[in-house]
């Protein structure tokens, strides 16, 4: 399970860098959300995996799991969705005002170096 998580994490994060590194407005945007997607992996990963432990301690319950990483996994889940639609709604007004998706700005022509 270990394995499987690690991989996951690796896989999701090298994914999300190369689409940050395209330079374009769609690939970045979704290369930040790959990227949350690995940190909300790597966050509910550092609290123990146990499967079927419940997330609260009770009466009679020697296995638990620690629900703070739950919680903080929760709580980015609804951040990077407020900061995904807002940098969507940018990038469209950006692409909708220069008629071009570039990140960086090209150089302009006969402008000295």
């Amino acid at each position: 399970m270990e394995l499987l998580f690690a991989s996951s994490v690796g896989l999701l994060t090298a994914a999300g860098l190369y689409l940050v590194f395209r330079l374009r407005t769609f690939p970045v945007i979704l290369g930040t959300s790959l990227l949350t997607y690995a940190v909300n992996l790597f966050l509910f990963a550092s609290g123990r995996l146990t499967v079927g432990a419940p997330p609260i301690l009770m009466d009679g319950v020697t296995r638990y799991t620690d629900p703070l990483p739950q919680a903080l996994v929760l709580t980015a889940i609804v951040i990077s969705f407020g900061m995904t639609a807002v940098v969507v709604v940018i990038a469209l007004g950006a692409y909708l005002g220069a008629d071009d998706d570039h990140v960086n700005d090209p150089k302009e022509e006969g402008a000295d170096t």
